[in-house]
């Protein structure tokens, strides 16, 4: 039995067209993600799906009696307590207590029995266990719900979708607003979880570790590969290489019958045939197009060279209006570290962040901070105070007032935002855009500290890669506050726990802190995984390897700009009919020799750039 079914489903937003003929088949239990470039239209189908808009054409059937649960906005603000907040989602649960209060005898009986299926008497247990794995303690859950910022009501959103327990579950982007803590809890649900689920996200850790399939939104139709996300890519590049070369023998069958006819068509003797092999070009299959997405590419600016450490603090204590949050810290930094901080929101990962920062004063204790050091500070809630009447041109101006135009546009396009992109109103630009915008503005002084409060949050899976490949050629400091762990695999080389008011070193990998996790009730799976320490080691030490590289190379180049500029003045004064005028033949002696020195030396270079290019491509 199916408990979703999509048939020819057409949904077109604005005139566009987002799905086009689209189908997909849900069986009960199944847990399947939706995949697909920012703006393919995964949000917009889960709303079709959940009810909210009629799709343009075809059907979208849920099995009989099947109970649907969506995430759509965030919990509204009221006086109601959290835990009462859950509990009202479950509508048949609250009208038969309510029912019960003036029901006849008999009609009581048959209450009692329906709260008894639905397992009502437990339900208290249930909504509070799900609000405590969503980091929410046994006090905020009596606290009322308009206390919570937005952030922490769609947690609550999210409680009640999951209190409900559905046959069918839509999810989307359900960790953006969860710390690693959080996100690890709920992949432990949603393992255990024995409904069927469609989960968006860009999550690659979370795809890979729930997902049995994944359902892939492109070219305006869905397609559904088995396994999880890896299994996904390889399939799909599998699949891109089989089509490929299929169009390599149809386009050379193409060419050689239609060579054929060309040559033959004219001529008496040989007309059958020919138009036997037009009838045969016409029987071949049309060369299908291999969608080759544009590659999502950042780059960060790179920094000037500090004098170990950046930065370091010395028994310092810190908080707010004399409240103190973290003490005791003894913390270095220095220009290669690359450190995430673990801990569950609320210990003072963000408190720490703003203190390195220089946004937050010490209480007591030493902070030395390197005199040039520039710092780059991140973080979502910058989104929210971006000018939406202007535009990622003016925004970048603003930010660097004494840069030219084509600066800011040359600032603006190494996160992707191009020239179409840099005039478009800040209102009209998604999520992922304006995060791209935030990185740029983040950057735009060459920082050599870089802060990243939940960079990933908006960015779909090729922009979060590409943000990955660029933090590995940064040659600047990283600290990094996220919920994905496959980032914190990818980029750090040490942890930081922020914990019991203060922040230690985590001596492990982000798989080992999650086994911690699961030991002290945070339920994730603790699939024996090899640890990753050496990994993080290793790549630090490459990272240190390759800095005399990097720095040989900008000397390369900056030596080779400078002899092709000489090279073109001596070329220039060679073209001048009045040097050959002179009697000075020493001059145009001299000025040919160099210029033949200048040609060897630019060789020389050429051949170390290239050497040093391959390197550092390897590494």
């Amino acid at each position: 039995m199916t408990v979703l079914a999509l048939q020819d489903i057409t949904i077109r937003v604005a005139g566009r067209p987002l799905l086009e003929g689209a189908g997909l088949m849900l069986d009960p239990g199944r847990k399947v993600g939706l995949v697909g470039r920012n703006g393919a239209g995964k949000s917009t189908l889960l709303r079709a799906i959940a009810g909210e808009l009629e799709p343009d054409g075809g059907t979208i059937r849920l099995s009989a009696r099947a109970r649907m649960g969506y995430v759509a906005q965030e919990a509204p603000g009221s006086d109601e307590a959290l835990l009462d907040v859950v509990l009202a989602a479950d509508t048949e649960r609250a009208a038969l207590l309510a029912e019960l209060d003036t029901a006849r005898p008999e009609r009581a009986g048959e209450i009692h029995e329906r709260l008894a299926a639905i397992r009502a008497d437990s339900a208290p247990a249930r909504a509070a266990t799900v609000l405590s794995g969503l980091g929410f303690d046994a006090a905020a859950q009596a606290r009322p719900i308009r206390e919570f910022s937005g952030g922490w009501r769609m947690r609550v959103a999210l409680a009640r979708a999951l209190f409900l327990e559905p046959d069918l579950l839509l999810l989307d982007e359900p960790t953006n607003h969860l710390d690693l803590e959080a996100a690890t809890w709920l992949e432990s649900w949603l393992l255990r979880f024995s409904g069927a689920v469609l989960l968006v996200s860009h999550d690659r850790y979370l795809l890979d570790r729930v997902a049995d399939g994944i359902a892939h939104l492109d070219q305006r139709r869905i397609t559904l590969y088995a396994g999880g996300f890896e299994s996904f890519l390889r399939i799909k590049a599998e699949r891109q290489a089989q089509q490929l070369a299929s169009n390599a023998r149809v386009t050379l069958e193409r060419q050689r019958i239609q060579g054929f006819v060309d040559r033959f068509r004219a001529k008496a003797s040989k007309a059958r045939q020919a138009q036997s092999r037009l009838k045969a070009l016409e029987r071949l299959p049309p060369v299908e197009a291999v969608i080759e997405d544009t590659p999502t590419r950042f780059a960060f600016p790179e920094p000037g060279e500090l004098p170990p450490p950046i930065l370091q603090l010395e028994a310092v204590s810190t908080g707010y209006d004399g409240r103190t949050i973290l003490r005791g810290l003894n913390l270095r930094l220095d220009q290669e570290d690359r450190v995430a901080l673990l801990g569950a929101n609320g210990n003072g990962k963000s408190t720490l962040a703003k203190l390195i920062a220089g946004r937050l004063a010490a209480m007591t204790g030493d902070v030395t901070r390197s005199a040039k050091m520039r710092v780059g500070y991140f973080a979502q809630h910058q989104a929210e105070e971006l000018d939406l009447s202007g535009t990622p041109l003016s925004h970048m101006a603003a930010a660097l007032p004494a840069a030219t135009e084509t600066q800011c546009r040359s600032q603006l396009a190494r996160f992707g935002l191009d020239v179409e992109r840099a005039t478009t109103r800040i209102g009209a630009l998604s999520g992922g855009e304006k995060a791209r915008l935030l990185l740029a503005l983040t950057t735009r002084d060459a920082p050599h500290l870089l802060i990243l409060d939940e960079p990933t949050n908006h960015l779909d899976i090729d922009a979060r890669e590409a943000l990955v490949k660029a933090l590995a050629d940064y040659a600047g400091a990283v600290l990094l506050i996220t919920h994905d762990a496959h980032l914190v695999e990818l980029v750090a080389d040490r942890l930081w726990l922020v914990a019991d008011g203060t922040v230690r070193p985590f001596d492990g990998d982000i798989s080992e802190y999650r086994a911690l996790l699961a030991e002290r009730g945070g339920g994730a799976r603790t699939d024996t995984a090899p640890t990753r320490r050496d990994d993080r080691r290793d790549r630090a030490e490459a990272r240190a390897a390759m800095a005399p590289m990097r720095a040989r190379l900008k000397h390369v180049e900056a030596a080779m700009d400078k002899l092709n500029a000489e090279a073109a003045t001596i070329t220039e004064a060679l073209a001048n009919p009045k040097l050959y005028e002179t009697a000075k033949s020493d001059l145009l002696a001299r000025a040919t020799q160099r210029q033949a020195a200048i040609a060897r030396e630019v060789a020389a270079l050429e051949e170390e750039w290239l050497e040093l290019t391959e390197k550092l491509e390897a590494a």
